[in-house]
């Protein structure tokens, strides 16, 4: 067998736009998801604010200084939102987040609207047949 070895990156190796600790780049839950995990677990509109911040990765710290409030009461609002989707930690809030979301946009696409037709008013289909005359 060859002997392979890992060689681990260094600040050398790393492109200028790349960083060993960024934060992703992505966005998991669009506002429809979000409007609906509001919805569903009844939070208040700044759990909500938390809840976001923290699901696109900042820390405690960074949710401070973003929202203008102070460390105790991020950690209530977490604990609250713990309680009410009922995880433990800041993983499984995304976690759960993630599955309710891909349950209510399967659900949504699902569903298919249902077609208008017209409706005829009792009596209406007797008296348009009465009214039918046949030509010689």
């Amino acid at each position: 067998m060859m002997n392979q070895h890992r060689q681990h990156s260094t600040k050398n190796d790393l492109r200028d736009d790349e960083c060993v600790f960024e934060r992703p780049r992505i966005t998991l839950l669009n506002e429809k998801q979000w409007l609906y995990l509001w919805r569903r677990y009844q939070m208040t509109p700044r759990e909500l604010q938390v809840a976001k911040l923290l699901c696109r990765g900042f820390n405690n710290g960074e949710v401070v200084n973003i929202l203008k409030i102070k460390n105790g009461t991020v950690k209530t609002h977490l604990r609250n939102i713990y309680r009410k989707i009922r995880v433990k930690n800041k993983i499984g809030m995304l976690l759960r987040f993630m599955d309710d979301s891909v349950k209510f946009s399967t659900k949504s696409v699902s569903i298919h609207p249902i077609p208008i037709v017209e409706v005829k008013k009792p009596g209406e289909g007797i008296a348009a047949s009465s009214r039918t005359v046949q030509k010689d």
